[in-house]
């Protein structure tokens, strides 16, 4: 596997790729929309919710606390997981600023 090579890149353009492997695989999606919607720290099994293994759940949640968009918790012998809302907004003016782009009207392609 080849070497990335992040070093060469400014952090702008390595948190928004951080950010964007948030969003590149559906269960990450899912956990976070699951996340969303129950509006609290969820501590029981996201197996059921999502539908996949626990072993692959806890791969994505670890992706997902890595990138620091959630936090987790240890009660007794579960870790709880919820959005973190700083790393949120901060992902979102990242991402809003990247998307919210756009061409001039004088830009001819091909």
């Amino acid at each position: 596997m080849g070497i990335t090579k992040t070093e060469i890149f400014n952090k702008e353009q390595n948190d928004i790729a951080l950010f964007a492997k948030a969003f590149g695989h559906p269960a990450r999606v899912a956990i976070l929309q699951h996340l969303f919607k129950i509006d609290t720290c969820v501590c029981g099994d996201l197996v059921s919710e999502i539908g996949l293994a626990q072993p692959t759940i806890s791969q994505h949640l670890k992706e997902l606390k890595q990138l620091g968009l959630i936090k987790g918790s240890i009660e007794g012998t579960r870790v709880c997981y919820c959005i973190d809302p700083e790393q949120w907004h901060k992902m979102k003016q990242v991402m809003l600023a990247f998307l919210n782009q756009d061409l001039s009207s004088k830009t001819e392609c091909c």
